[in-house]
């Protein structure tokens, strides 16, 4: 027991021997931590001042460099504002001396506009009294003096200009003919027309007079049968040996020429055998003209046509004009376009298509209202004919105008083919018409003596009065009768004017 106690107090020794000298040990770090802290905090204050040096050193570098700089910036300045002061004072110098020398200027041009002022009021009262003096001699006022003046310069204006126009007329007839010329002979060269003039035939040669009898049937009942299957009037007069077909349309003409021919040939005319005959004859000339469209499109160069057109087409095999086979016509005219686009490089296909298209109208003339170029160009659009061929066919009789170079062409085509010699014929009575028509329209001028209507009425010759028209009024008229010539009279091809002027010199032997 007792032993406890010394243990417990020797145990509480140790204790506070430990404590004391972990205490102890403690503070001793701390110390040395401090110390080591302390210095080391030196050594960190030691470089930032000499950090600090190097620093404060730089800036002072940097200072001296920039304050330097800014110096010799400022002496560049100056020097810059006093050479601009310098360019500023010359110029200001020179500006002095230019306003000086204006003003010099401007008083010498007052002095001389005073001048000039004196001289032309001197002027303008020598002219006044010139003008006096020129109206007392004579005897003309102002007025009447610059009218005539006027007058004179009017009329030799007009006179140079009649001569320049005929001039340019000249020269430009003689290069077209030239050119033209060589075109139509190249293109007529290169096509061979077989054919002149047609007619259709509407005069059916009998065997006998007593055929007659038969064609008119008991009580006239087979001549109505057979005008009432055709469509036209048969005409049985005294003509010997001969039946006159009558009716407008010449497909129907040419139907009841078919059948007429069969039935006397066969001997048996009656109703039925005439309706049956009429309706067989129909259905062969429908396939006669749907093959000689074809037949036309193809000698053409035309292919790709509508039903309908091939057919109408094939109708104008039975339909004339002046006597031309119209089919055949139009054939020529297509060929004759398509060469003449070749030559002046217009599209040959179109010029070709509407040359072969141009009359297809009068297919149908005789049923519709109105000219046959306008119904064609309708009936070519509504089968889907391009605007180019439609505006060619409608424009050929120069009823609408021409849009397109083919338009020309193909007019130029139709021309040629209608024009040529033998191509077409005219009536006595129309001929003798439009010859005396053409004579009116020349002595319906002033100053026109006599005419003559020469070369089939190709050309007329005006002779006029020399005291009342001259040279320069020749060239006048001869325009005015051919534009009053064109907007009056239907004819083919072209009429040549020729205007004569006689000059006669007259004297007296005493």
């Amino acid at each position: 027991m007792l032993e406890t106690p010394v243990a417990i107090l020797a145990a509480l020794g140790a204790l506070v021997a430990g404590v004391a000298i972990g205490y102890l040990a403690r503070r001793y770090l701390a110390a040395s931590a401090v110390k080591h802290a302390e210095s080391y905090a030196e050594r960190i204050v030691a470089e930032a001042r000499a950090k600090q040096k190097e620093i404060v050193l730089e800036g002072k570098d940097q200072a001296l460099q920039a304050q330097r700089a800014a110096e010799e910036e400022g002496r560049e300045k100056r020097a810059d504002l006093q050479r601009q002061e310098r360019l500023l004072l010359d110029r200001s110098e020179s500006l002095d001396r230019k306003v000086e020398a204006l003003e010099r200027r401007e008083q010498g041009f007052e002095e001389r506009q005073r001048e000039v002022d004196d001289e032309r009021a001197r002027i303008t009262e020598l002219h006044q009294r010139q003008l006096v003096a020129l109206e007392r001699v004579s005897g003309l006022s102002v007025a009447e003096a610059r009218q005539s003046l006027i007058t004179q310069i009017v009329d030799e204006a007009q006179a140079e200009a009649q001569h320049r126009v005929r001039e340019i007329e000249r020269r430009a007839s003689d290069e077209g003919d030239e050119r033209a010329r060589r075109i139509l002979t190249t293109v007529m060269q290169r096509i061979a027309a077989d054919h002149t003039s047609e007619a259709t035939v509407t005069v059916v040669a009998l065997p006998s007079e007593e055929m007659k009898g038969r064609i008119i049937g008991r009580e006239g009942r087979n001549i109505r049968a057979l005008e009432q299957a055709t469509g036209v009037d048969l005409i049985i007069d005294d003509t010997p040996e001969a039946v006159v077909l009558s009716g407008f349309d010449p497909v129907r003409r040419e139907v009841a020429r078919m059948a007429l021919t069969k039935l006397i040939s066969d001997g048996r005319i009656h109703p039925g055998r005439i309706e049956e005959t009429v309706a067989k004859c129909r259905a062969e000339i429908e396939s006669v003209m749907r093959q000689a469209g074809e037949q036309a499109a193809y000698d053409a160069g035309v292919p790709g046509l509508h039903p309908e057109l091939i057919k109408l087409l094939g109708r104008l095999k039975y339909r004339t004009s002046y006597g031309q086979n119209v089919l055949n016509h139009c054939i020529e005219t297509a060929r004759l376009s398509g060469l003449l686009a070749a030559e002046i490089g217009a599209n040959v296909a179109e010029s070709k298509k509407g040359g072969l298209l141009h009359d297809i109208g009068k297919a149908v003339d005789h049923e519709v209202e109105g000219p046959h170029a306008q119904i064609g160009a309708d009936i070519a659009s509504r089968y889907g004919v391009n605007a180019i061929v439609c505006n060619s066919i409608a424009a050929h009789h120069q009823e609408v105008e021409q849009e397109s170079v083919e338009a020309t062409v193909v007019q130029i085509a139709d021309a040629i083919s209608a024009s040529r010699p033998g191509a077409r014929g005219e009536s006595l009575d129309n001929y003798v018409k439009r010859l005396d028509d053409l004579q009116q329209i020349a002595l319906s001028f002033p100053g026109v003596e006599r005419c003559y209507a020469i070369q089939a009425g190709r050309e007329i010759r005006i002779l006029v009065k020399p005291e009342d028209v001259d040279d320069l009024a020749s060239s006048r008229l001869a325009r005015d009768v051919v534009r009053k010539i064109e907007e009056s009279l239907q004819y083919p091809g072209q009429i040549k004017v020729t205007v004569i002027r006689e000059t006669r010199a007259v004297d007296y032997a005493r």
